[in-house]
């Protein structure tokens, strides 16, 4: 989508009837009043001579238009585009989402996408209306007014977790984009109960979604997935521990009408961007489930779960091959125990230097209670279904939970929250008792892999040396990369097959038309579902929605696929 190739009258339709479909998707632009909207603004609808349409809020910023504090454009959901085009324009949205530019400015940001900072900023500048410092700005604006109008933290803070260089930059940018300080925005939100739990040591924050959105399978990917030692999925609650650019957190993620409840226990606050987005991702949030159902016709809101790392995606997959689900819940779990670090020796020495505490506050009485310096006390619990059996085309996965169903053995075959300084750290009992620890880093595993893995010698060889090219940066996986070129990059791995590397790209990427037509459970799936795998073109570009419905289909019990 150029800025130029947005269809006026289907844009102009969708703002006079306030369709929500479309919030995320583009921007409204007023020239009389000189704001930007969200389509579904409840603002009286503007004549067709004051409007024009613009692919981002960046763009408008860049024209010269501030936001509706009304109608809060930047609080939708991101656009689904990013996850259908596999343009540089949209790779380089993934990236400045995740904060790139704030880690690696935009002569970082260019090479990982594999050209120069001018290319780069002609294309983002034609397709998308502005360069990639004015997205970065809109992005740390958008993460300023989430944090001024939903917490207590104070200013400065708030300044420094956006990813502002300087509190002179943080109050202009606010100033520009909102027509009032920073001060003003947070005074005229500040009505109304709050009705967010109080828990020591968390950020909480409300992560919008397109609706329909499929608990039930997201809530059984996620519970039958988890990794004893690293996260867990108790009453309705995911958790775990991840890194970060800047250390690590702690996430606990829970489904609600319209918003998924994201509770956040940072290291640094400079990481809070990138891990919601990371959270997004794994969600598949900014997906656009109207679009997909009406070319499926089936589990409406279905989602494609993405990844929060994926070196670690890329690990995990390979030790589940070829073993069954119990040896691969043990095996995965030995690796995290052994080699994992627990997260709050980080939290420990870092809060314990002084730096910035996360700390719940409850100002539903208009009070603030700040709480110093925990993490989230949790114990975790996993089970990884991702045993494969690439060179014979069949999924362990879906063969394991198929014999589980038998009873067989599975074998091969928010919005209120603030900061406090200092205090608060994590005794070496309580590291203990959390059991909270991270996913090994490749160089780890490239090292000490050995001493921990189990099973064939080959196996064993193929994880090290993948391992080993992620450590060394020959490999590279993260939400940007070129489908078709990451594939090939795993093909020419030992040990990966097409299964392993149609699934980690799937998830990795979020490329939306990945078909698992070799996956036993797919196939299963579509003989229940009436859908001949060898005619699939008519389900393009969603075919990877596909594969997860087939999943749905065959794994999920009768009554939750009505």
């Amino acid at each position: 989508m150029t800025t130029t190739a947005l269809d006026f009258e289907r844009c102009y339709r969708a703002v006079s009837t306030r369709d929500a479909r479309f919030d995320g998707q583009f921007i409204t632009a007023v020239r009389t009043t000189g704001i930007y909207c969200r389509p579904s603004c409840p603002a009286i609808t503007p004549k067709r001579a004051n409007v024009s349409f613009l692919p981002t809020a960046a763009a408008a910023q860049q024209a010269g238009y501030r936001a509706c504090r009304r109608c809060l454009p930047d609080a939708a959901p991101g656009s689904p585009l990013w996850n259908v085009r596999a343009d540089l324009a949209a790779r380089a949205m993934r990236l400045i989402g995740d904060g790139a530019i704030e880690r690696d400015g935009v002569p970082g940001l260019a090479a990982a996408l594999g050209y120069s900072s001018r290319q780069l900023t002609r294309v983002l500048t034609t397709e998308l209306g502005a360069g990639p410092l004015a997205l970065a700005r809109a992005h740390r604006a958008h993460t300023a007014r989430l944090l001024i109008q939903t917490t207590s933290m104070p200013m400065s803070d708030i300044a420094f977790a956006a990813g502002f260089a300087s509190i002179r930059q943080f109050n202009d940018t606010v100033r520009e984009v909102f027509a009032v300080t920073p001060t003003v925005l947070r005074t005229e939100t500040r009505t109304g109960p709050r009705s967010d739990i109080v828990t020591p040591g968390v950020l909480t924050l409300r992560l919008p979604y397109r609706e329909p959105l499929d608990v039930a399978w997201l809530t059984w990917f996620l519970s039958s997935h988890t990794v004893a030692g690293m996260e867990t999925f108790e009453d309705g609650v995911y958790r775990r521990a991840l890194a970060t650019p800047h250390g690590h957190a702690v996430i606990a993620l829970s489904f609600a009408p319209g918003h998924v409840r994201a509770e956040l226990s940072l290291v640094d606050m400079r990481d809070l961007a990138p891990v919601v987005a990371r959270v997004r991702h794994l969600l598949d949030l900014d997906a656009d489930p109207l679009g997909v159902d009406e070319v499926l016709g089936m589990s409406p809101g279905i989602r494609v779960p993405g990844s929060v790392d994926g070196s670690e995606l890329l690990l995990r997959t390979m030790i589940g091959q070829q073993i069954s689900v119990r040896a691969a819940s043990t095996h995965t779990a030995r690796l995290v125990g052994a080699l994992g670090v627990p997260v709050g020796r980080g939290l420990q020495s870092r809060v314990g230097e002084g730096d910035l505490a996360v700390v719940a506050t409850d100002s539903g009485a208009g009070g603030t209670q700040a709480l110093a310096g925990r993490v989230r006390e949790r114990g975790v619990r996993h089970v990884d279904k991702r045993a494969l059996e690439d060179e014979r085309g069949r999924s362990d996965v879906g063969r394991a939970a198929l014999a589980d169903e038998r009873g067989g053995s599975g074998e091969r075959g928010g919005d209120s929250a603030a900061l406090a300084h200092g205090g608060g750290t994590l005794s070496t009992d309580q590291v203990a008792a959390n059991g909270l620890r991270l996913f090994p880093t490749a160089a780890v595993i490239a090292e000490r892999g050995r001493e921990v893995l189990v099973g064939p010698a080959r196996r064993i060889d193929a994880i090290v040396e993948a391992a080993r090219a992620l450590a060394d940066g020959s490999l590279v996986i993260h939400a940007a990369r070129p489908a078709a070129e990451l594939r090939a990059e795993l093909l020419a791995l030992r040990g990966v097959g097409p299964w392993t590397a149609d699934y980690v790209t799937m998830r990795a990427v979020a490329d939306p038309d990945i078909l698992l037509d070799t996956d036993l459970v797919v196939r299963r799936g579509a003989e229940l579902a009436g859908v001949d795998l060898r005619d699939t073109a008519r389900f393009a570009p969603w075919r990877s929605y596909l594969s997860m419905h087939l999943w749905r289909t065959a794994l999920l019990p009768r009554e939750e696929n009505q």
